[in-house]
């Protein structure tokens, strides 16, 4: 059975110049990857240095109806916003989608007490993350054009009331470039109003994933991701975060993990093969025998990023998994049906 070394928490994934590489299970006081010693061959300046840090916040939640996907992202030559929501049972999606040249802004340091947000006429986006407070929270308001109905969101991460457990990595793709990533699953309460409907993040069968991201990406840089929510039979809320990219000794560290009624299960690193056809397949698969998915998209939404400047693309396809994943304890979580997202990003900036 698969495991890696938990270790105990530190004050930054920096220490002496240097990142450090491992798996945690609290966030860090502060992550600044300016504090890198020489990251690259050459002194570069800091602006140049800090040009190359990409970073982003996002969150996928879901309940019965609705699924709510949203991202902020600095690539610094250009901001993004993007918001979907999937309507279940109507087969409809909305999708929002907003580019910024410049990064002006920058997301937060550490997230003890901090926000961010991106506002614009007819558009507002914000996230306040308070791990002192056990909660994470989204908000959104985005209002009608002649193509789009409106959307107002808020939302909220419980990570106190069920004593989850999150997971923070530092990755490198070099000795001295690497990327971070905070990873929580919990239940979310909160109320979604589009296209005249009012739906409820009803904490007991709503559940999220967030993520927070930063990294030294290679300029040019491919990674996958797939990740799902749901119950069992056993009524045992539960959710997985997985990924295929291009970080250093992945057996060792990843940014893979199932959480089990909020108990992390670090995951071993996993094979993503996609099919060549637009709403063909993925098999994800590991070598352990923890993972062992098909996932079926079933609506796709492709993102260029300022494609003047730069070829960069996401994509994310919503669809649902089938198959199983083997929890730190050994026990079988059987998959039937259940809905998830598959993302791909290509990188070259």
């Amino acid at each position: 059975m698969y495991s890696r070394e938990i270790q105990d928490k530190r004050y930054s994934p920096i220490e002496k110049g240097m990142p450090i590489q491992g798996t945690w299970t609290r966030p860090f006081d502060e992550v600044d990857l300016l504090a890198i010693h020489r990251p690259y061959r050459l002194p570069l300046p800091r602006g140049i240095r800090d040009y190359r840090i990409k970073e982003w916040e996002s969150f996928f939640i879901q309940n019965d109806e609705v699924i709510l996907m949203a991202r902020l992202c600095n690539m610094k030559l250009y901001r993004t916003a993007l918001v979907t929501v999937y309507d279940k049972k109507n087969d409809e999606t909305l999708e929002f989608k907003k580019v910024i040249p410049g990064g002006a802004w920058r997301l937060p340091r550490h997230l003890n007490n901090a926000s961010i947000d991106s506002r614009s006429y007819g558009f507002f986006f914000r996230i306040h993350t308070w791990l002192d407070a056990g909660t994470v929270s989204l908000e959104l308001d985005i209002e009608p054009t002649k193509k789009r109905k409106p959307l107002t969101a808020y939302a909220t991460f419980d990570l106190a009331a069920k004593k989850t457990t999150p997971m923070a990595v530092n990755l490198l793709f070099s000795e001295r470039r690497n990327m971070y990533a905070y990873k929580a699953m919990s239940a979310v309460s909160g109320d979604l109003v589009f296209g005249g409907r009012h739906l409820h993040f009803d904490p007991e069968n709503s559940s999220g994933l967030f993520i927070d991201s930063k990294g030294f990406y290679p300029f040019r840089s491919r990674s996958v991701w797939g990740t799902g929510t749901g119950f069992d039979s056993q009524n045992r809320r539960f959710g997985f975060s997985v990924s295929e990219g291009n970080t250093r000794e992945p057996y060792g560290n990843n940014e893979n993990a199932l959480w089990l009624n909020g108990t992390l299960t670090p995951l071993p690193p996993v094979k993503i093969t996609q099919s060549s056809a637009v709403e063909g397949e993925w098999i994800i698969q590991d070598m352990e025998g923890m993972v062992d998915l098909v996932f079926s998209p079933r609506d796709e939404d492709k993102a260029p990023l300022i494609p003047l400047y730069t070829p960069s693309e996401y994509t994310v396809s919503i669809g649902s998994y089938n198959g199983l994943i083997l929890s730190a304890d050994g026990e079988e979580i059987p998959l039937r049906n259940v809905w998830g997202c598959g993302e791909k990003f290509y990188l070259k900036v």
